[in-house]
């Protein structure tokens, strides 16, 4: 399995961080290791005093593919649900300070985080998908799909260009404006639409 995600898909994200806004997707990863597990606790990585939360909608890849055409895409993914990038900020400004890759404070173990999983139906993407996390029972960030500067099949497409796509593949498409620091006791909910996927409490 592989975790791809997408840096900088919504504008006003790019804005908040002073990035500029990208003329193609940019794409990076995390190994397998960054998926938190079902029924296993959150703790606050000890080699970080910013850890900041990035919410994001994920696709689950359904079918093998390679050099995958935008308007088969929607093909390749069944199901969608809510996420979380995590991210090391401190470290990861010091790492593009000396121009360096920064896996290390987007990849590392527990660093990804799912909630369940909802099928798709046919006419699901062809609507737009709202999606938001509260912390501490407050709106932090609320994303939607028209809001995307790449579109999930374009990143498909994309994505397929470089590497192959297999089943269980992940993919986080971005995340909206509104990311920020989270501290050690806060409670984190995903939301799909009005349906909760997740609810993580940071120990």
């Amino acid at each position: 399995m592989k975790i791809f995600c997408v840096g900088r898909n919504y504008v006003d994200h790019a804005k908040e961080l002073g990035n500029a806004v990208p003329e193609e997707p940019v794409i990076f990863m995390k190994p397998k290791s960054a998926l938190l597990q079902p029924n296993t606790p959150f703790y606050y990585p000890e080699f970080t005093n910013e850890l900041h939360y990035e919410a994001e909608l994920v696709l689950r890849i359904s079918k093998n593919g390679k050099y995958v055409q935008e308007h088969q895409a929607h093909r390749y993914y069944d199901a969608i649900t809510v996420g979380i990038d995590f991210t090391a900020r401190d470290i990861q400004a010091e790492l593009k300070k000396k121009g360096l890759p920064w896996e290390k404070a987007k990849a590392w173990d527990q660093s990804a985080v799912i909630g369940k999983w909802v099928p798709l139906q046919p006419e699901t993407m062809r609507s737009p998908i709202q999606f938001s996390m509260q912390k501490n029972k407050e709106l932090v960030q609320d994303g939607n799909t028209t809001d995307m500067i790449f579109s999930c099949d374009h990143i498909i497409a994309h994505i397929s260009q470089y590497f192959s796509l297999n089943i269980g593949d992940l993919i986080f498409t971005g995340t909206p404006a509104g990311v920020g620091e989270c501290v050690v006791g806060d409670i984190l909910e995903g939301y799909l639409k009005e349906e909760k996927m997740f609810e993580l409490e940071i120990k």
